[in-house]
């Protein structure tokens, strides 16, 4: 009974625990294509200079063409993105919350929906500190009725942080692995202890999965703290990402084998996958699994005049994986790995098959594997592995000093 009792306290420790650490995320059904960016780029992560000139762009479509009422709030982050003890007052000037009051309907679209937008730093909201962010997104004044999650960052630049990627690696040589090497060079910066003061986060392509933490330097040299030959900093090559591009509803475009209109709605099926088997890496363009929203018969706007299809995946396999569970990868489900990720087996027609309701544009996919009792997964069994592949790697900084009450995000470095 007793052991009863600690599994069932166990158990609800680790629930509140996952609730209370941050991801962008969608939380509501209605809610769609969520997106956090910089203003006027396409691709750059949501990472914004403390006091810069960059803004934060947040969007996403609710679908019906009824008017409903979503406000905001902003919430600082420790490194580990569960939420610091600072009060609003020590991080933000101004307001702590705000309504969405910029919204466009969907025109000529078989899906109706309505596109809500809107940026940060803003008149009535300004950042204080570095760090990690979290914009919770809710409806009709109710932070209870939460819709989505935004995280972002902002860093104050005080360190320089150099880094490469290579093949040679402690477990092989050119193979299927890459080894990332940096150093962080202090400027003058202040830092007592940087075992214990410092806190690095490195990110594979803004996955989560398989980011590591908690590295500790390999060589500690006055000013510059190196992070070299780290076995933890040795990550699957991994492939390019898989592509498809559904701007279009006259013509099958990259990756597409037919655009069907099924009343009252458009279908994209993309062309069956292949598993990986070749030994050579083939080069292939991709931007590490983003997205972009594009309709190449529109007039002004993509945000309001893309429309939704149901978009078929289909991986032929005559055997399903018993050891573990397959998943789509990428940003348009911010590389979480969860139920609208996760494939089907369909043993009648022998393969692995997902739908997904996405909006037109371009977009970028692997398949990951996930062993069982495993959170990690590993591109390797469907997409292949290769050293050469391009990833984008982000290194994070942050800073806690003695006595100080929240992480300073003090350098960012971005390296394929």
């Amino acid at each position: 009974m007793k052991k009863s009792i600690l599994f069932i306290l166990l158990l609800m420790a680790l629930c509140i625990s996952a609730q209370n650490i941050y991801r962008t995320q969608i939380l509501k059904s209605n809610i769609k294509t969520l997106q956090i960016g910089i203003k006027g780029e396409k691709f750059l992560l949501p990472i914004i200079e403390l006091n810069g000139s960059d803004m934060l762009q947040i969007s996403f479509d609710e679908m019906s063409h009824e008017m409903r009422s979503f406000g905001y709030k902003v919430i600082h982050c420790n490194s580990d993105w569960t939420a610091s003890n600072l009060m609003t007052s020590e991080y933000l000037s101004g307001f702590t919350t705000a309504n969405i009051t910029d919204y466009t309907l969907s025109v000529n679209t078989t899906f109706l929906y309505t596109h809500y937008n809107f940026f940060l730093p803003n008149d009535d909201i300004k950042f204080k500190i570095s760090g990690n962010y979290a914009v919770v997104i809710y409806e009709d004044n109710n932070v209870e009725k939460t819709i989505a999650r935004a995280c972002f960052s902002v860093v104050e630049p005080r360190v320089n942080i150099n880094a490469t990627v290579r093949g040679n690696t402690d477990t092989e040589l050119n193979g299927r692995l890459q080894q990332l090497d940096f150093d962080v060079a202090l400027k003058g910066y202040t830092v007592r202890d940087p075992n214990t003061e410092l806190k690095i986060v490195v990110r594979q392509n803004n996955r989560i999965d398989n980011q590591v933490s908690g590295i500790q330097p390999t060589f500690l040299g006055g000013t510059k703290l190196s992070f070299v030959n780290n076995k933890q900093l040795i990550f699957e090559g991994g492939n390019e990402y898989r592509r498809f591009d559904i701007s279009s509803v006259y013509a099958a475009s990259v990756g597409v084998a037919e655009i069907r209109y099924k009343q009252p709605h458009y279908e994209a099926f993309l062309q069956p996958d292949k598993f990986q088997k070749s030994k050579t890496y083939m080069q292939n363009f991709d931007v590490n699994g983003k997205f972009l929203i594009n309709y190449q018969e529109g007039y002004e706007n993509a945000d309001s005049e893309a429309d939704y299809m149901l978009v078929h995946f289909t991986l032929p396999t005559q055997q399903p994986f018993f050891d573990g569970q397959l998943y789509l990868g990428g940003e348009f489900n911010y590389n979480l790995l969860n139920e609208t990720s996760r494939l089907k087996y369909d043993g009648n027609a022998g393969m692995y098959f997902q739908t997904l309701l996405l909006k037109q544009g371009g977009y970028n996919y692997q398949y990951w594997f996930v062993p069982k009792g495993s959170t990690k997964a590993s591109v390797e069994k469907v997409d292949g592995s290769y050293w050469e592949a391009r990833n984008e790697y982000t290194i994070y900084v942050y800073h806690r000093g003695w006595g100080e009450r929240y992480d300073k995000l003090i350098g960012v470095k971005q390296v394929e």
